[in-house]
């Protein structure tokens, strides 16, 4: 069969690009479409050195540092990929990815990381995050999420079947476009994130600073607990704020994004991994576990299916309520007061669950068995 992969776009290694790296490796002779590729050169090992067909945007004005502004162009920009030649498309879509189209003889199966989080359930808190929720700027805004809004609920009827990344985006994927999806959760290389011996008191945040995954509250939480150590892990269009945040705490260590043997290294030598975002799934919480070391994360959205709070049999770390800094400091408090009752074996064995010949065997099994269907 001649296969697809259709991904939303290549501007760094994060969690989508963990997903795109297996299912590239699940079909290796398979075909790569994005709509920007401006992925750095030792960030690209994952393609095998394939050749990447990109979209119009790439050649626009400044769409290698604004390509998110051309936000508007790229439902058009996903629709002029030519699949007419593929027997079977796969996209991996947290945006546009799964508007491309297909004919009636070639299943479409989308692996869908998040219905766009700031068109549908999340539009409001991200204008108000973006500072777009006002004015002719947030009048333009919301005019270009609507447009969003109503052309993602009709692409949906143009794919077969829906993947979804944890039983929260199943959800969501239900009431977006009104279908179901199997769960198939993300895969982490349990090889590279695994325990050692060494491990130190610092505790470690770790994550793109973008407004949604809030590592700004979790920088003002420790500015106000001086006895405890933080070490700020990445880098983002929220960095400056973030540092704000922080106030100069000498107990804050900021450090730039690393390759993932040193992160690693970074997950093995924290006390807890602490997460205050809203988050689809949160690979990055997983990767924690795997590598023993307890989450300290915000009772919502995937981290409920990662992690078991201090009130379960076995924990393997903290679920706090409120997204504030009074909710991440409470949060880091009940940690410190349960830790003891915390086996990292415990929290290694449920990082294991996201292995990633689990995540193969599983998503090539949800294809066939798509593939089938569209057959019969």
């Amino acid at each position: 069969m001649r296969i697809a992969i259709v991904h939303d776009w290549l501007v760094g290694y994060a969690g989508g690009e963990r997903v795109l790296e297996q299912m590239i490796a699940c079909y290796p002779s398979a075909d790569l479409f994005t709509i920007v590729d401006f992925l750095p050169p030792d960030e690209r090992g994952f393609l095998g050195g394939r050749p990447v067909t990109t979209s119009f945007v790439q050649h626009l004005p400044a769409a290698r540092r604004h390509y998110r502004s051309y936000l508007g162009l790229m439902p058009l920009a996903v629709e002029q990929f030519d699949l007419s030649g593929y027997d079977v498309v796969l996209s991996s879509s947290h945006a546009v990815a799964k508007g491309v189209i297909t004919g009636p003889d070639q299943p479409h199966i989308s692996y869908v990381h998040s219905p766009m989080r700031y068109a549908w359930d999340q539009q409001h808190q991200y204008l108000r995050q973006t500072r777009t929720d006002a004015g002719i700027k947030g009048a333009y805004a919301r005019w270009q999420l609507s447009r969003l809004r109503i052309w993602d609920a009709r692409t949906a009827n143009g794919v077969d079947a829906f993947i979804a990344n944890s039983h929260y985006i199943a959800r969501r994927i239900r009431k977006a476009y009104r279908r179901e999806a199997e769960v198939i959760a993300p895969p982490v290389d349990t090889e590279l994130f695994h325990p050692a011996d060494r491990r130190g008191e610092a505790f470690l945040v770790a994550s793109r600073q973008v407004p949604y995954k809030r590592v700004d509250l979790v920088a003002a939480a420790f500015a106000r607990m001086p006895d405890l150590r933080l070490v700020i892990s990445g880098s983002g269009p929220e960095h400056a704020r973030v540092r704000a945040a922080a106030g100069g705490a000498p107990n804050i260590r900021f450090l730039d994004p690393c390759p993932p043997a040193e992160m690693a290294a970074r997950m093995q030598e924290a006390r807890g991994f602490v997460f205050a975002g809203e988050e689809d799934f949160g690979i990055v919480m997983a990767e924690a576990l795997a590598s023993g070391t307890p989450v300290i994360a915000l009772d919502r959205g995937g981290a409920r299916e990662i992690v078991t709070g201090a009130d379960a049999a076995a924990p393997t770390g903290v679920l706090f309520k409120e997204q504030t800094v009074e909710g991440v400091i409470a949060g880091v408090r009940d940690f410190i007061a349960s830790e003891a009752r915390i086996d990292r074996s415990a929290c290694r064995m449920a990082g294991e669950r996201f292995s990633v010949p689990r995540f193969r065997r599983d998503f090539v099994a949800a294809v066939e068995r798509a593939v089938a269907a569209s057959r019969r």
